[in-house]
Formats: C-alpha cells, structure tokens, sequence
C-alpha cells in the first residue's frame, strides 16, 4: 500500500531564486511523513508505551524544481523492514504533470524514548509498518 498527500507549493516554501529549495524539500518530506503517521499511526499510544520513531539518515534525490502555486503529491511507502529499523520511500510527483521532483529514502529506529536506545520493531509498529511494505521500484 502506498500512503499519498497532497501539498500545494506556497511563496513562503520557495528561495530567492523561485523554487523550493533542498532545505525545505526535507520540511515537505518531514511534513508529509507526519501526515502518514497521523492517518494511520496512534503516535500517542505508541508515546505511552514508551516507543518513538528515529530518523538516522536521510538520502534525498532532486530531480526537477517546484514553484509557488504547484500541487505536489508525496508519495510513502516502505521498502525494508528489520527487526529494529526500516526504510521509507517518499517521492514527490507535481500532479499536472506526473513529473517526479524528488525522491527520498529515509532510514529510521523504533527507539526506547526514555532512554534514546533502539528497540524491537515487534506487535503494533510492525504491523502498521508492513501494511505499507512494497518493493523498491514500486511504482
């Protein structure tokens, strides 16, 4: 399965030079992660439980630029899952016309938040994770 959000490219999102810049590409990646999390994640139980979510390395690819006023669609899905961490996909497509603007794969930790250590991926984080299990060239 593929989680997908829409964004619509503000002013405020683009630099001196008109378009979004790579700094802020990782807020609009960050972003829509978020979006994902809230949709179909219970951070807050998780966050009771003592769990959290590490990011431990970002590797983004930009393939063309996005301006004001564009309607992108982010794109997430993983495509590893280990025993502590996985791999997430994230794409960024500009909806009138399918380009690709980025790509992003995004290593994370579930962690022990008290005590910042990684943990077992195990029960529920497993689980929702593995709904959104895909093979690395999807799509």
């Amino acid at each position: 399965m593929i989680f997908t959000t829409d964004v619509t490219i503000r002013g405020y999102h683009c630099d001196a030079y008109g378009h979004v810049n790579n700094a802020r590409w990782v807020e609009l990646c960050e972003g829509a992660r978020w979006a994902w999390l809230d949709q179909d994640m219970d951070v807050s139980t998780w966050k009771e439980k003592g769990q959290g979510i590490a990011v431990i390395k970002l590797a983004v690819a930009y393939r063309r630029p996005a301006h004001a006023h564009d309607v992108v669609e982010f794109r997430c899905w993983i495509t590893k899952l280990g025993g502590r961490s996985g791999v997430a996909h994230q794409e960024a497509v500009r909806k009138s016309t399918g380009e690709i603007l980025i790509e992003a794969d995004v290593t994370f930790l579930l962690i022990d938040i008290e005590t910042g250590r990684p943990r077992a991926m195990d029960g529920g984080p497993r689980d929702v994770f593995a709904r959104y299990l895909v093979s690395e060239d999807t799509p």
